[in-house]
């Protein structure tokens, strides 16, 4: 058991075995709460440059940098937590191997406006080789102290050093050959813990990393919320107060807490329980879950810049800004979760429809406006919010 008040001393040094799967009242560390608030700042980052390509009307050119990024933050924080989960000590070390992977989370933040700006990736680089020393260095300590899960803790500390290697050797190569190394990379980084785990899965908590992402998917939609009032702000201050302006806004918000009501409605713990051996689907999967909540943030920026006259993009382009992340959120959150349990909370159908009507409804632009377009589509979240709870209500059976 780890010392989880922040309040108490720190025991200097405890020996890192696996924690148990079953332990009771497993919540996140203050300490895990801290270094989530490193990712805030570079999610940010990424959420604010890729509104102002929006803006510009220079999308395409933001989605490159956006997706390279987004991935270092995700991979960084998928490892810390899975790590945390199954050999969170809460000692000395610990705490220290932490603080180290937070400064890198804040140099990738500190370099992504260079990224997006000028394909200058160097920071990002770094910041993800601090974060990745950390790291290393914990699974190190695993592979000594935890004899039963030495080998897999080794895995994991080789594999990662190797391709860490490679994102070093990727600033060398020519810009051309960038995206190729990228992917190429991304995929092995991806495939460390398939082949680490394969001599032995780590003792992960099941309700622990659940609500580790749940906080998670919190933390993008509050940056999805500081966007849009971003975006306000700015409106008001080259136009004044305007009824549209502040009404998408306003809507911004309804659409939201419908997508964070929604991603709620689903028991992972429980499928994460019964069916560990589907953890790695669901754990990836999030990816697009959690991207496609920072590019909401971003389009509600672009949007509510758009009422204000502030941003050079069309109408159209603001709304699909906010409909294709909307409906890849809607489409990925009955994905995942399918398989984890017997009877899926939201109906695949009424989510195939949901998503349908989030898509075509930019095309009826042209009478409604962008106003109505974005009223519309936090209606359909927010009916299948409604439709969800009137099914749970009623015990009506879902496909699974």
């Amino acid at each position: 058991m780890t010392n989880e008040n922040p309040t108490r001393m720190p025991a200097f040094r405890i020996r890192m075995t696996g924690r148990a799967t079953e332990e009771s009242h497993r919540v996140s560390s203050p300490l895990e709460l801290l270094f989530d608030l490193t990712f805030v700042v570079a999610i940010a980052q990424i959420s604010t440059q890729l509104a102002h390509k929006a803006e510009s009307g220079d999308i395409v050119s933001g989605l490159g940098p956006y997706l390279m990024v987004f991935f270092a933050i995700w991979w960084a924080w998928m490892n810390f937590t899975w790590f945390a989960s199954a050999y969170d000590t809460d000692d000395v070390p610990y705490r220290l191997t932490t603080l180290v992977q937070m400064a890198g989370v804040l140099v990738v933040a500190a370099g992504v406006p260079a990224a997006f700006d000028h394909q200058d990736f160097t920071a990002i680089v770094v910041g993800y080789l601090i974060m990745r020393v950390g790291l290393v260095s914990q699974w190190v300590r695993a592979a000594i102290e935890h004899p039963e899960g030495r080998t897999t803790a080794l895995r994991y500390a080789i594999g990662i050093t190797v391709v860490q290697v490679g994102w070093v050797s990727r600033l060398a190569l020519p810009g051309d050959w960038g995206w190729w190394a990228f992917i190429v990379l991304a995929v092995l980084d991806l495939s460390v813990p398939l082949w680490a785990e394969r001599t032995g899965m780590t003792s992960w908590h099941p309700h622990h990393i659940a609500e580790r992402y749940g906080l998670f998917t919190i933390i993008v939609l509050g940056e999805s919320v500081s966007a849009a009032a971003a975006g306000v702000q700015n409106g008001l201050a080259s136009h004044g107060l305007g009824v549209e302006l502040v009404t998408i806004a306003a809507i911004g918000l309804v659409l939201l807490f419908a997508l964070w009501w929604l991603y709620f409605l689903e028991p992972a713990a429980e499928g994460l329980s019964i069916r560990r051996n589907r953890a790695f689907i669901w754990g990836y999967g999030h990816a697009f879950v959690f991207a496609s909540l920072t590019a909401i943030g971003a389009g509600l920026e672009v949007a509510v810049q758009r009422a204000a006259a502030n941003a050079e993009t069309s109408d159209l382009a603001a709304e699909y800004a906010i409909a294709v992340p909307v409906a890849v959120f809607l489409l990925m959150l009955w994905l995942l979760h399918a398989p984890l349990v017997p009877v899926a909370v939201i109906r695949p159908l009424k989510t195939v429809i949901a998503v349908l009507l989030v898509l075509v409804l930019p095309l009826a632009s042209p009478l409604i406006g962008l106003v109505g377009v974005t009223a519309g589509i936090a209606m359909v979240a927010s009916a299948l919010v409604a439709a969800t709870l009137i099914d749970k209500r009623t015990g009506r059976g879902t496909e699974s």
